[in-house]
């Protein structure tokens, strides 16, 4: 059992869905065509996935799912982080655990040898630059109570778990006793709300979440509209005010809103001169945030941070970064820290 007062390892350990994207350009009429709602994320089957990547374009493939973005990114601004997620022993599996590993995230979650095989996202980008998911989670339903390193988790000063998980009944309950064993050893719970479709799914758990153990949330505006019901952005920050340690909200080109039980931050974009593709902005904007807080930041270089780690990400196709983020990072920040 861990206690409070032990020594810190890792500053993040991230627990998400394992999975490996694969990104496209597609027209809306193909969207529509397959029945899935734009801007948004669908769950289909093996089937399904099988017979819309054999009519998808060209594509490239990367480990990915939203934590994972978030740690392989905060990994590249020198973050010390883990990963816990689960893949399938086959090549798909090896692909996101290589990935991972390679740039920096210590990963050691034992694969599933037998059951479905490694998750997949289909991420199709329509010329606007949004991005519209079509995903077989596969593996990643196997996540259970065993998979969670208790040792790990209570050796990292922040646990960021991802919304998505909890359409998982045993990946619901490895996500409470990863954050009893957090706040067990006095380390603090950051969650993301990952999708308005997944908090419609489970708005009432959610909600719960915010007001009890979870000491950190992460959303879009559309998340957080869709969390409280509410259809203007400052009405979720009265709502939301003081219900945890700090709430931030992020807005796309009208930035963010940090919100803490005694104040709000608004916090300006970082300009991008043409979005090529959304994919992962709000993963790296955590990962942005996270590691300033690790580092002891005040809250609006945490905010730049995550907004200079945003605009990297949306300035290409893909969700990992493709230029040093710390240098993008300091520049952003300037003599604030």
């Amino acid at each position: 059992m861990s206690h409070a007062g032990e020594p810190v390892q890792f500053d993040i350990v991230g627990i998400g869905n394992a999975i490996v994207d694969v990104l496209s350009p597609a027209e809306e009429a193909f969207i529509n065509a397959h029945g899935l709602v734009k801007g948004s994320m669908t769950l289909i089957d093996e089937v399904v996935a099988d017979a819309m990547y054999a009519q998808m374009g060209p594509a490239v493939e990367v480990s990915g799912g939203s934590c994972a973005n978030t740690i392989a990114a905060a990994a590249a601004l020198g973050s010390r982080v883990a990963y816990i997620g689960k893949v399938a022993d086959d090549q798909l599996g090896e692909i996101f655990r290589h990935d991972l590993s390679s740039a920096g995230v210590h990963f050691d979650t034992p694969p599933s040898t037998d059951g479905p095989s490694t998750a997949r996202c289909l991420v199709l980008v329509t010329p606007d630059a949004q991005r519209t998911m079509a995903t077989y989670l596969g593996a990643c339903v196997e996540l259970g109570p065993e998979d969670i390193d208790i040792e790990l988790v209570a050796a990292a000063s922040f646990v960021y778990l991802e919304g998505y998980l909890w359409d998982q009944p045993r990946a619901k309950q490895a996500l409470r006793d990863a954050m009893t064993t957090a706040h067990r050893a006095g380390r603090k719970v950051a969650m993301t709300l990952s999708d308005p479709f997944c908090v419609a799914r489970h708005r009432a758990e959610f909600r719960e979440l915010v007001a009890g153990p979870i000491d950190i949330l992460f959303a879009n505006q559309l998340e957080a509209e869709s969390l409280m019901e509410v259809t203007e952005v400052w009405d979720v920050v009265e709502r939301l005010q003081g219900q945890c340690e700090l709430v931030i909200v992020t807005r796309g080109d009208q930035g963010s809103l940090v919100v803490t039980p005694d104040a709000v931050y608004e916090v300006g974009p970082v300009h991008v001169p043409e979005v090529i593709d959304s994919t992962g902005a709000g993963d790296l904007f955590a990962a942005g945030f996270l590691y300033g807080l690790a580092q002891g930041w005040d809250l609006v270089p945490c905010a730049r941070a995550g907004a200079a780690a945003a605009a990297e990400v949306i300035s290409h196709f893909g969700a990992r970064p493709e230029r040093d983020l710390g240098e993008l990072v300091r520049i952003a920040i300037g003599e604030e820290i």
